[in-house]
């Protein structure tokens, strides 16, 4: 038969465990990754690096953004005020800067493509819609990249289209989400980032 103290010192170990398994699953839940690290919802399988990567029916694609906040003066000896997009998400109203990088087939690069950028608003029957904020002709990209600079001036959540016709003719459409203004969930990230970063 346990006694009291033995009992108190398993309950404690008890507690621990939960405690510890709890905190994986927040984390996992907070960032979102996989088990191996990756963004799970952004990261196709055999794509890996610095761009998060959203993949279609008809399309992969890489992506990666670096904002200047609004109002922002640059001073002369500053090498680049420019700060990068984590997957979309920007903190503040900004100008931003993106490149797309058409990762698979490899034909895409034969493709006519074109952007349109817009803003989600909820009218007052809560139904949800799009307002046009800037868009770009259709055009072939033989460099397999893509590059547009434009301007967020309100928080809200937009959606980046890039669609256009495949080599047969075919409708294609892929969208990259974009936040600007954070949650509560980013600025915890961002709290917690500096005590998780290895020295």
């Amino acid at each position: 038969m346990l006694t009291p103290s033995k009992f108190s010192v398993r309950k404690f170990q008890f507690a621990l465990l939960i405690a510890v398994i709890s905190a994986f699953i927040v984390f996992g839940l907070l960032y979102r990754t996989s088990s191996q690290g990756d963004f799970s919802d952004t990261y196709p399988k055999g794509f890996r690096g610095g761009a998060c990567t959203i993949e279609s029916e008809a399309l992969i694609i890489g992506y990666s953004g670096y904002y200047l906040p609004e109002g922002y003066e640059s001073p002369d000896d500053l090498r680049s005020p420019h700060v990068p997009v984590q997957c979309g998400k920007i903190p503040e109203p900004a100008s931003l800067n993106i490149s797309i990088d058409l990762l698979y087939p490899e034909s895409a690069r034969d493709f006519s493509l074109a952007l349109r950028l817009v803003k989600l608003e909820i009218d007052e029957k809560e139904h949800q819609q799009e307002h046009e904020v800037m868009s770009t002709p259709a055009q072939q990209h033989p460099s397999g990249v893509i590059t547009t600079a434009f301007k967020l001036d309100e928080l809200g959540q937009y959606i980046l289209y890039l669609e256009g016709k495949n080599t047969e003719n075919a409708d294609l459409q892929v969208k990259i989400p974009l936040q600007v203004g954070l949650d509560w969930k980013n600025h915890l990230k961002n709290a917690l980032s500096p005590l998780l970063k290895k020295d």
